[in-house]
């Protein structure tokens, strides 16, 4: 394990009071010490990994040195730190720790969340990248991700997630997201019309610049996230973007084939499945469990058309569903099913639930 990994696993991944002062002194402390890349700043419910490769894929085939910031992993931190094609290496990602801690006050080393130090690794990582496609975590406004200067923000589908933070209605989440807005934005298709109103309102209140995707109909959800990436591409000078989605690969996890009947996707919330299973063509096996807080039943009924079974994998986290509610709501939806040992050869599979059940997933299947 490298120092960094010993320091970075040492934080807590959350805390139960959220300190929003914390972040914009710590970066406000160092930010004059580092060259920071122009920032491309991906905020949404679903489809910011995609987005935010697809953009950062696109300006590295037009010879730019380019960075992405994602989050969270799966079986490594280094999935979060793309750079030039590439995630970052343990000894480049020590010595960019080494050299942020070298100007980041000690207070600040001790204090900030897991997220918000490895966001500010970001100015360490990617100081040598003409650009650099940072994608938010949970929000928008208050996001750590936020106290970054902005060129462009794309604002990606927006839907019910993460209520407890984010609030219970899709206006109190759509806004708290959309107040992270630059001058300039663009927003891909949505599945909730209120949402263009609720970002136009902002906007003007902003003096900020709104373009909107062309809605296509019969595409599938990468294919939208392709195109928000082209015009995102475009409205930064980019006219290199004649490309075709075959010549990319998603981030990892997002909707990614790891075998050739075995799909993984970290998606935990209905628009993610909704998106999901529109993109299975064949009836498939569903390997899943859930958070105790996320929409499992409204999940399940998504995929039961085309699902012929679920099996149950078990996850170690104290915010698992539990057992019998898991095995109650399938018995409810008449969905059969048994628990995971391993796949075959025969079957097609679709995992899904979350980060966690994908990562317990890769570990047990290999």
């Amino acid at each position: 394990m490298t120092n960094f990994e010993q320091f970075i696993n040492s934080k807590p991944m959350s805390y139960t009071k959220i300190n929003l002062k914390r972040m914009p002194k710590a970066f406000k402390s160092i930010k004059s010490k580092f060259n920071i890349p122009k920032i491309i700043h991906i905020v949404g419910t679903n489809g910011k990994g995609t987005t935010g490769r697809f953009i950062a894929d696109i300006l590295k085939k037009n010879g730019c040195k380019v960075g992405h910031y994602t989050s969270p992993h799966i079986s490594k931190i280094n999935e979060r730190f793309w750079k030039d094609g590439k995630l970052i290496s343990d000894k480049d990602l020590d010595k960019a720790y080494k050299n942020l801690n070298s100007f980041l006050p000690k207070k600040f080393q001790k204090s900030l969340s897991y997220f918000e130090y490895t966001t500010l690794m970001n100015l360490s990582i990617y100081e040598d990248c003409h650009w650099l496609v940072l994608e938010a975590g949970l929000g928008g406004e208050f996001d750590a991700t936020n106290v970054f200067p902005k060129k462009l923000s794309v604002f990606t589908p927006i839907g019910f997630d993460h209520q407890s933070f984010l609030g219970d209605t899709l206006e109190e989440i759509a806004s708290t997201k959309f107040r992270s807005v630059g001058k300039v934005a663009v927003i891909a298709q949505q599945k909730y019309d209120e949402v263009y109103n609720i970002l136009d309102k902002i906007a003007k209140e902003r003096g900020s610049i709104i373009y909107r995707t062309s809605p296509k109909s019969g595409i599938s959800f990468l294919q939208e996230n392709f195109n928000t990436a082209k015009k995102s591409a475009n409205l930064l000078g980019f006219l290199n973007i004649d490309f075709d989605i075959s010549e990319f690969k998603t981030a990892i996890g997002r909707f990614e084939k790891v075998a050739k009947n075995i799909t993984i996707d970290v998606g935990h919330n209905s628009l993610s499945a909704e998106r999901v299973v529109q993109n299975m063509r064949k009836p498939f096996t569903l390997i899943y469990n859930s958070l105790d807080d996320k929409p499992y039943r409204a999940i399940l009924k998504i995929f039961r058309p085309k699902i012929s079974k679920v099996e149950i994998l078990e996850i170690k986290d104290g915010r698992a569903l539990k057992k019998e509610v898991l095995e109650k709501t399938l018995k409810d939806l008449d969905i059969p099913y048994k628990y995971f040992k391993k796949t075959s050869k025969k079957k097609e599979y679709l995992v899904f639930g979350s980060f966690k059940v994908v990562e317990e997933f890769l570990k047990r299947d290999n």
